[in-house]
């Protein structure tokens, strides 16, 4: 999964908006997630069959604009890969790319020389020339963008910078793959959707845990019927991440801030990624509206009033994020989802991964198993019965490189290995930009939902209806 992320620092708007500081940039989150909460939570039109409230959350698409739901990729012999943000994270995704057969890295970019150079000392370890690099300011990363010689970016950068240098990528005419959540707000959701479909080019939320061996055996479980009709699912980000977030490195120079400002799910996609392809979101179904409350704000205070003296700046921190978030969401086709997110409390590692139909269900933490008929009565069972007939063959193909590797257990080495394949073999991609948009807009509408007393928010149609005409792949 993507976290820890890395440290590079990058724009903090799009490149026609120069001077915007990070933490300006952060600041305005609150008030843009407010400002898109007033378009969609007016509770009288919620489930009125009149398009008034459609008409803001379903733009009309530029005349001839066509959709880029099961696009494939044009082939490629090689791919030419071009990393922005070689802090923690960058370097540990470009070290398993540069595993994957056919990966030329051809352009890094990092406001850190230092982290860059050790970057390039990855790729010329592996046996590969040594990459441009682009250290020059936060928007030096235009000038790699520029160039020729480059079929797909990743971006590795803190949150506020996904949008808009994904924005810039597509412009440039590459594909681009980007950390996760992709955007803020549904303003900005819109823009990466538009961006897509206008340049053709994909970008790719690398929502890494959709690739976990449990999740692709669910995944393989659910496509084969076993657990019949599904009706619910769980899902969660639950992890202690005290201590990174008060860093004064890495991380802790910036991650901290969204607690200052927003209240609601600020990380809802490692969970609710998998559960969305279980469940064939835009390929069948789509989120249609959600509810959500914040337990109050008490441990990230408790942590800083225990572990820093009184004088130390951080004292003047006023957290607003409660520790707890917990969404409801319901699916057009009826279908429910709980969505929960906490990194500040003391608590083992979860991220609930379940899925519940007529016929069984599936839990993680530990990963149990219970299908009707299964013998033993109502009581889980291990799914070691069930690897043999459900292992994903991706798994199967290249596992044990993945686990070698052990990028979070080797799902991160899958990922990269999938969206290399991908782009060789001429395939579409597992998901798209509608997902990108879709996974990503819980946190801007749990925002609203939370201010708004947990009222319910309407998830836009980003595929403008295409959804329903479109089935699951890969």
């Amino acid at each position: 999964m993507s976290e820890p992320s890395d440290e590079h620092s990058g724009p903090n708007a799009p490149s026609d908006t120069p001077g915007v500081t990070r933490r300006r940039a952060i600041a305005g989150i609150g008030a843009a997630a407010a400002l898109a909460a007033g378009r969609v939570l007016a509770p009288a039109p919620l489930f009125a069959s009149t398009p008034a409230w459609r008409a803001d959350l379903v733009p009309p698409a530029a005349p001839g604009q066509a959709r880029m739901l099961g696009v494939p990729f044009e082939k490629h012999a090689a791919v030419r890969l071009a990393v922005i943000g070689t802090g923690l994270r960058g370097r540990s995704v470009l070290r398993e790319f540069l595993a994957v057969e056919g990966v030329q890295v051809t352009a890094l970019a990092d406001i850190v020389p230092d982290k860059a150079a050790r970057a390039v000392k990855l790729v010329t370890d592996a046996g590969q020339p040594a990459p441009a690099v682009f250290t020059n300011g936060e928007r030096d990363f235009e000038r790699l963008l520029a160039r020729t010689d480059i079929d797909f970016v990743y971006i590795a950068t803190p949150w506020e910078w996904h949008t808009p240098m994904a924005v810039a990528a597509m412009r440039a005419g590459k594909h681009v793959g980007v950390e996760v959540p992709a955007a803020f707000t549904l303003e900005d959701c819109w823009q990466l959707v538009d961006t897509s479909e206008a340049t053709r080019r994909h970008c790719l939320m690398m929502e890494n845990v959709c690739y976990g061996y449990n999740e692709l055996l669910v995944l393989n479980m659910v496509r084969a019927g076993a657990f019949g009709e599904l009706k619910h699912a769980e899902a969660a980000y639950i992890h202690d991440l005290r201590a990174i977030l008060f860093e004064d490195r890495d991380e802790g120079l910036w991650r901290r801030t969204p607690h200052l400002s927003r209240d609601g799910n600020l990380y809802p996609t490692h969970g609710l990624g998998p559960v969305a392809q279980y469940l064939g979101i835009h390929r069948g179904d789509r989120f249609d509206y959600m509810v959500s409350m914040s337990s109050p704000e008490l441990s990230l205070t408790a942590y800083r009033n225990t572990h820093y003296p009184a004088g130390s700046p951080k004292h003047a921190e006023q957290y607003r994020c409660g520790d707890m978030n917990t969404s409801l969401i319901k699916t057009v086709q009826g279908r429910t989802i709980m969505l929960q997110h906490d990194v500040v409390s003391p608590r083992p590692y979860d991220r609930l991964n379940m899925i519940s139909g007529t016929k069984g269900a599936f839990r993680d933490y530990p990963a149990r198993l219970y299908l009707e008929g299964m013998p033993g009565g109502e009581k889980w069972n291990p799914i070691d019965s069930v690897k043999a007939q459900y292992e994903h063959p991706l798994w199967t193909n290249v596992g044990e490189l993945a686990r070698t590797l052990g990028g979070h257990g080797g799902m991160d080495f899958i990922m990269c290995y999938r969206t290399i394949q991908c782009l060789r073999e001429g395939l579409a991609p597992d998901f798209d930009v509608y997902d990108a948009a879709a996974w990503s807009a819980p946190g801007p509408l749990s925002e609203a939902s939370v201010a708004s007393g947990s009222q319910p928010a309407r998830f836009p149609d980003f595929t403008r209806g295409s959804w329903a005409g479109t089935t699951s792949t890969g």
